[in-house]
């Protein structure tokens, strides 16, 4: 608890270097302990200290109880609520991980005044009235513009509306023993660099390797006003390595894809001839980027699925998957959004962004397969586990579970990315990445990171508002190069 408080203590003043004066407002448990270590260190380097105790002092309990009464032996007092909070920073100690259910009074009060204050705002652990198992928001919940969080880091703050509730997040462990963290099954927090630090890579390339051997990718998709989707997924499997990526399109698309890439070859969608050979051919199909909903999509979605090939399913061929009720054949990554996910489930937004780690897991069941949540903190759960070498660089052994297992939370991305044709790059990269042989989760894992990843390096070059899905390709192949010792 006091290494806790010590770590809100320098996040606040790392933060707010000139504040004077802290209101800290505490609560009845062990975050409450957190506040008043934070309200002692402030009363000894001779800052105001204003701190408001929610219901009697008296309830707090062990470490709490001596943090209170370490505070208040340094000359801190103890007031009720306030009608305003006068501190130059505020420190919300109120629940931290105890959120159950919606917020009651007086609790939901001091959550009011503590968002109607002009000050700045830090957390303790979790900001008051989010959730830290899945991110959801209750009504009133604290506006926080720093977060420190402890020992492991809750989901809530990377996932989900949360999020955009937490502001900066510190995190620390405490330096507690790492027996802690084999006892708690947890979401690993993935990010490149840490893929990258544990081999999650491809080896330097046999001087005698061939494009056959690279895989095939196979694009369908880019209905009328829509070729641009599959050229985008295309380019990036070809960008990932591919040996050799095709597209299955209308006729009208095959002038500007290969005049943009001319190293793709193009398969009109009507020539059924062709369409089937090709489709034989494949080693990986990319299906849905501008695939569209109409006769004529879900014709090429049914022969897709019939193939039995290895696919990764986007876009509108998710939703061509929910109405025809179709049924993977062979291994199946689906990458939806939220609204996708809710059809896939057949419930609302709301329900999926109010439980993003129950809604991947039941997603992954749904078709048994590996699905990618996409949005803020995207997640990976996998339905079976192959002989995927494990987020943790372990072989997980064979091992086939009926209960979906949760991959990881990748800790990457921006706003920036909430432009058109980021799902379709995002289909492309783990499609060309599943066409070299990686293992089904392998892939997905990889390629969600490399992704996110790479639009961060984006937006740090190009700025958030101005950038493009295709902005990050070239970042993307930097990045596997620098990985893979070239």
């Amino acid at each position: 608890m006091e290494r806790a408080g010590r770590a809100t203590f320098r996040a606040l003043l790392d933060r707010w270097p000139e504040a004077k004066s802290v209101s800290v407002v505490c609560g009845k448990g062990n975050n409450a302990g957190d506040g008043y270590i934070v309200a002692g260190l402030a009363r000894e380097i001779g800052m105001r200290v204003q701190l408001c105790q929610l219901g009697s002092a008296g309830v707090l309990a062990t470490d709490a109880a001596r943090a209170r009464d370490w505070a208040l032996g340094l000359g801190v007092s103890i007031e009720s609520l306030a009608d305003q909070l006068v501190g130059d920073v505020i420190v919300d100690a109120l629940l931290g991980t105890g959120l159950t259910g919606k917020l009651r009074e007086p609790y939901a009060q001091a959550v009011r005044l503590i968002n109607k204050s002009k000050a700045g705002v830090i957390s303790v652990d979790i900001p008051t009235g989010v959730s830290s198992d899945n991110g959801a928001v209750v009504d009133d919940a604290v506006r926080a513009d720093v977060t420190t969080t402890f020992i492991g880091r809750k989901i809530g703050l990377y996932t989900g509306p949360g999020v955009s509730y937490c502001g900066e997040v510190f995190y620390e462990d405490l330096n507690v023993s790492p027996e802690i963290f084999r006892v708690v099954e947890g979401c690993p927090m993935l990010s490149f660099p840490m893929l990258e630090a544990v081999g999650y890579f491809f080896a330097r390339r046999d001087p005698n390797v061939y494009k056959q051997a690279l895989g095939h990718v196979v694009v369908v998709g880019g209905d009328y006003s829509m070729g641009g989707a599959p050229l985008m997924a295309a380019e990036t499997a070809l960008r990932m390595g591919a040996g050799m990526v095709s597209v299955i399109t209308r006729a009208e698309h095959r002038p500007a894809i290969l005049a943009r890439r001319p190293e793709l070859m193009v398969v009109d969608a009507n020539d059924h001839a062709n369409r089937v050979e090709l489709l034989e051919k494949a080693s990986v199909v990319v299906v849905g980027p501008g695939l569209g909903r109409s006769d004529w999509g879900h014709g090429l979605l049914k022969e897709a699925v019939a193939s039995g090939k290895p696919m990764v399913l986007d876009a509108d061929g998710l939703h061509g998957f929910v109405e025809l009720s179709l049924r993977a054949r062979g291994p199946l990554i689906i990458t939806p959004h939220n609204a996708e996910a809710a059809a896939l489930l057949k419930c609302d937004v709301a329900e999926v962004q109010s439980d993003r780690p129950g809604a991947v897991l039941r997603l992954a069941a749904r078709i048994e397969g590996t699905a990618v949540l996409k949005g803020v903190g995207t997640l990976i759960a996998a339905h079976k586990i192959g002989t995927a070498q494990g987020v943790n660089g372990r072989d997980e052994g064979g091992e086939t579970g009926a209960k979906p297992r949760l991959l990881g939370c990748c800790m990457h991305g921006n706003p920036g990315m909430a432009s058109a044709g980021m799902g379709d790059v995002l289909s492309g990269v783990i499609g060309g990445l599943l066409a070299q042989q990686l293992p089904e989760i392998d892939a997905a894992v990889l390629g969600v990171c490399l992704h996110g990843y790479a639009g961060d390096q984006a937006a740090k070059q190009l700025g958030q508002r101005g950038m493009l899905a295709t902005d990050l390709l070239p970042f993307m192949v930097d990045a596997l190069k620098v990985s893979c010792g070239e």
